[in-house]
């Protein structure tokens, strides 16, 4: 298997530039988009690994485009790339389909193990709000109680 395939997406044209820095070392960043409907059309051209998204872009918000994306590949790992550290953000997230979600202020290695934790299956949110997530996820009977408890150790691992 070639190196893992991955679109970036985000409305600012220096995170954009920080993320190819970022990931280039390890990943194949197979293309960019600056807002949501670019983001559908890049998905479905470059059949993408996994994507990178920002929540807030212009013409469509990352998590429609999430919802979108994964009706139409199931298979493709979403990883969303946040300033929002706010519980609504990261369960919608999460529903929308959404392996991970990051927070913008974590450091640059939060972002390549979560990449991977997707990659794997698993979900990752950033420690700083892991802990509310779960919270949540026990106060809603989470069906899925046991991978949210599972999600806090492994987040808490890889905490700074």
């Amino acid at each position: 298997m070639g190196r893992i395939r991955v679109l970036v997406a985000d409305d600012q044209p220096i995170v954009l530039a920080g993320l190819h820095s970022m990931l280039e070392p390890e990943f194949d960043i197979v293309d960019e988009a600056r807002d949501g409907m670019a983001l559908l059309a890049a998905a479905e051209r470059t059949k993408p690994d996994v994507i990178v998204t920002d929540i807030t872009m212009p013409l469509l918000n990352g998590i429609e485009a999430a919802r979108r994306i994964k009706k139409a590949d199931p298979n493709v790992k979403i990883v969303f790339l946040t300033m929002h550290a706010d519980l609504l953000y990261a369960t919608e997230s999460l529903k929308a389909g959404g392996s991970a979600f990051v927070l913008k202020s974590s450091g640059s290695e939060e972002l390549v193990i979560a990449i991977h934790e997707a990659l794997n299956g698993r979900k990752f949110v950033s420690a700083s709000i892991a802990e509310r997530v779960l919270q949540a996820g026990a106060s809603h009977g989470s069906r899925d109680k046991k991978e949210v408890e599972n999600l806090a150790k492994r987040t808490a691992g890889h905490a700074s």
